[in-house]
């Protein structure tokens, strides 16, 4: 019905700088909360930054100040920009995405995940 695909994932030194990015397609008749978890090697997943239709944004405290959370409904993608990078930002980022599909049948969508990697 829709797919997620994401890009942006690497590798970076502390203090660099990412930006993820998501985009969805497929029957998609409209898109509600989109969103950005991880999950590190042994740890459970976890929110990162959501973002609702309107555009209003709520962030982990760990990534307050550092992540920006947006997107753009024209192109049916949300981003997430990663400032001051740590290296406990090191995990699977999965992108998430409720999503209204033809006939108007609600879902939740994941992404496959892209790796990011803060290491020096």
């Amino acid at each position: 019905q829709a797919q997620l695909v994401e890009s942006g994932g690497g590798s970076v030194q502390p203090g660099g700088s990412l930006e993820l990015s998501c985009a969805a397609s497929g029957r998609i008749r409209s898109i509600a909360t989109m969103a950005w978890y991880r999950q590190a090697p042994g740890k459970q997943r976890e929110l990162v930054a959501g973002i609702t239709g309107d555009g209003a944004p709520n962030y982990a405290d760990s990534v307050k100040g550092r992540f920006t959370i947006s997107r753009d409904n024209a192109k049916k993608t949300v981003y997430l920009r990663m400032n001051s990078l740590k290296p406990e930002d090191t995990a699977v980022y999965y992108c998430k995405a409720e999503i209204w599909t033809t006939g108007w049948v609600k879902g939740d969508y994941w992404g496959q995940g892209t790796q990011v990697t803060v290491s020096s």
